[in-house]
């Protein structure tokens, strides 16, 4: 059933034409992403559906019965509420219907033969469940927990930062269900772990879903369609993010070969043109019309083309891990380095060392201390212990703050501050037009004021010029905010093509796993990880042995429950069960005691380089595999002892 229905819809802001007779329809239990480079009209088409905007031309259709929220880049709070009734605000509906089936139930009890009473309470109970608010307390609580919110529910909603407002109000949406929500960028400000379980309740609760997104694992995860807006239209791809990219791919080989064709036709017709007498008589002004469009036509496939063709092939391309090239040149070397703030340790205790090739992405929890990792290495902070020492190189970085522009600069004066148009890009002369192309800014952004630029604009600004520079290092702080998934691209393209170390701090999984070869764990309280894995693993890792934990410490308390030798008295089971029953659980122990030796060496350089690391690898591997399966086989006896007891 269609929820929302736009039809030949245009949008134009003098004369710069966004959206050009579009159509676009939302159907319910769709949860659909739109993509596109910035300024494309991404959040204008959100904002007509949301009916902020009124277009320019067209019909917008929203069904009557439905309720349509969007979350909002800068909330709004009233003062004088802290976040927990900042979150029971938004809930009084819902609360109200709790409280009015409750009553209602119990008038049914005194008169079930009521129709009218029946049908209230029916409406009441479908509502409930649409919103799945039975259990709305627990819910809250869960959501606070998830969103790192529980820590401030009492202080005012508006002492705390944007993006923590934005969780406040992430929070509310979630938990208040619309029948059809719309979010602009929902991953910004959210951990890695928030991610997920705002993905886990999405997909639970099947919300319909409209939402920007540039983080393509999120849209991988969640998406049932992408739209993508490009010359000022609409195009639509089912599935997620590796879908649309196949799609893409097809579209553009028809493109290509409807191309083919159009050049033969257009020779055919160049030849017909060409006799030119029956050209010139009137009757054939039609055709000779048709012969120049199709010339103008031409012209512009091969562009379009090659456009979609340069976005996939920087998106194809896969990260080679180098380990042949040599790795002597040390950057920095860090011994027992510890770094706190009051009642909060950060750093604790860290070894280790940065070298000439490494490209390493610091992850974890919000909060934990990653960027403060990065201000120590730049030596804007000193440690409280330990040593930081640095070799002699040539070091870029890249803030949030975006401190190395000047607003009042135009974008020639901060490329070429000594004047002409010519640039040193790494020892390459380039035109600055041309080195700028290569970041999507067209040719008139040259004398455009830095301050005039968007939020993504400027990051790709401060992008561009830190990547001119002839640079040994890299630290980048949350270089993916702000960025479109093409410039996103171009970025990893650059990145990966950069021959110095990378330390990067990020939560977006699909670039981190592109980029980096080494990770820098954050675990909270001054805990420092380090791992060789790709970030999806680690977490997917990470994932199934919490679940496993839960699971043992369940199958714990059950058995603690039993009273002593009772199992083993009502059980019939097999002899080779009752050994599995009795051996398998210290031959998992042993299991796991030798996967965190090897994981303990795997975060040792020293040890890895004497044991090998594709060895070590090999052999965690192995071990898991095996211990995977001991595992299963144990909890199937367990669920055996269960029945039996």
């Amino acid at each position: 059933m269609a929820l929302v229905d736009l039809f030949n819809i245009k949008k134009q802001y003098d004369i710069k034409l966004l959206l050009n007779d579009v159509d676009f329809h939302l159907n319910e239990g769709e949860r659909v992403t739109i993509v596109g480079q910035n300024g494309c009209g991404k959040s204008t088409l959100m904002k007509i559906i949301m009916g902020e905007e009124e277009p320019t031309e067209g019909k917008r259709i929203i069904n009557n019965a439905i309720h349509i929220e969007m979350l909002s880049q800068q909330p709004k709070f009233e003062a004088h509420l802290n976040v927990r009734d900042a979150i029971l605000n938004e809930l009084t509906q819902l609360k109200e219907a709790k409280e009015e089936y409750d009553t209602l139930s119990l008038a049914v009890a005194e008169d079930f033969e009521n129709k009218e009473l029946l049908k209230k309470l029916e409406k009441v109970s479908t509502f409930l469940d649409h919103h799945n608010a039975w259990s709305l307390d627990d819910k809250i609580e869960r959501v606070m927990q998830e969103f790192h919110l529980k820590d401030y529910e009492h202080r005012p909603v508006v002492s705390l930062s944007g993006g923590e407002q934005r969780r406040v109000a992430l929070a509310s949406l979630i938990l208040k269900k619309p029948d059809v929500l719309l979010l602009d960028e929902p991953t910004n400000h959210l951990d890695v772990y928030m991610v997920e379980f705002l993905e886990e309740i999405l997909l639970k609760e099947n919300f319909t879903l409209l939402f920007i997104s540039h983080d393509r694992h999120f849209i991988e995860s969640i998406a049932t369609r992408v739209i993508e807006v490009d010359n000022q239209e609409l195009i639509s791809y089912t599935g997620g993010y590796t879908a649309y990219l196949e799609q893409k791919e097809a579209r553009m080989h028809s493109l290509q070969k409807g191309h083919e064709n159009l050049l033969k036709l257009v020779k055919q017709e160049d030849d017909w043109l060409a006799k030119g007498v029956k050209a010139r008589g009137k009757r054939n002004q039609g055709r000779k019309k048709r012969v120049y469009e199709l010339r103008d036509q031409a012209k512009k496939n091969p562009t379009l083309i090659h456009k979609m063709m340069v976005e996939l092939e920087r998106e194809k391309q896969h990260f080679n891990r180098d380990e042949g090239v040599s790795r002597k040149k040390m950057l920095f070397e860090l011994e027992d380095l510890s770094y706190a703030v009051p009642n909060k340790k950060l750093i604790e205790n860290l070894t280790t060392r940065i070298l000439q090739k490494d490209k390493i992405a610091i992850v974890g929890i919000n909060g934990a201390g990653k960027s403060t990792l990065l201000k120590l290495m730049l030596g804007r902070i000193q440690p409280d212990s330990g040593l930081l020492k640095q070799g002699d190189f040539a070091l870029g970085y890249f803030d949030q703050h975006r401190e190395m522009l000047d607003d009042n600069k135009t974008l020639i004066e901060t490329f070429c501050p000594d004047g002409g148009d010519q640039i040193d890009v790494q020892g390459t002369v380039y035109h600055v037009y041309g080195y700028l192309k290569s970041f999507l800014f067209p040719k008139e952004f040259l004398a455009k004021k830095v301050g005039m630029l968007s939020g993504g604009e400027k990051n790709r600004v401060a992008l561009a010029l830190l990547l001119s520079k002839k640079v040994d290092c890299l630290i980048l702080d949350e270089p993916t905010n702000d960025l479109d998934i093409q410039t996103i691209n171009i970025l990893e393209e650059k990145l990966i093509n950069f021959s110095g170390a990378i330390l990067f701090v990020s939560h977006d999984r699909y670039f981190i796993d592109k980029i980096a070869s080494k990770l820098f764990i954050f675990k909270g309280d001054g805990v420092i990880e380090e791992s060789y894995q790709t970030y999806t693993q680690y977490l997917e890792i990470e994932k199934t042995i919490k679940e496993l934990s839960n699971l043992e410490k369940e199958v714990k308390a059950t058995v603690v429950k039993k009273e002593p030798n009772k199992v083993k008295k009502q059980t019939k089971l097999s002899y080779k069960e009752q050994q599995t029953y009795d051996n398998l659980p210290d031959e998992i122990e042993a299991l796991e005691q030798k996967i965190a030796s090897i994981n303990t060496c795997l975060y040792d350089p020293k040890c890895y380089e004497e044991k090998g690391l594709s060895t070590l690898t090999e052999e965690l591997a192995q071990i898991e595999a095996i211990y995977e399966e001991k595992t299963d086989i144990y909890l199937e006896v367990l669920e055996i002892v269960e029945g039996l007891g």
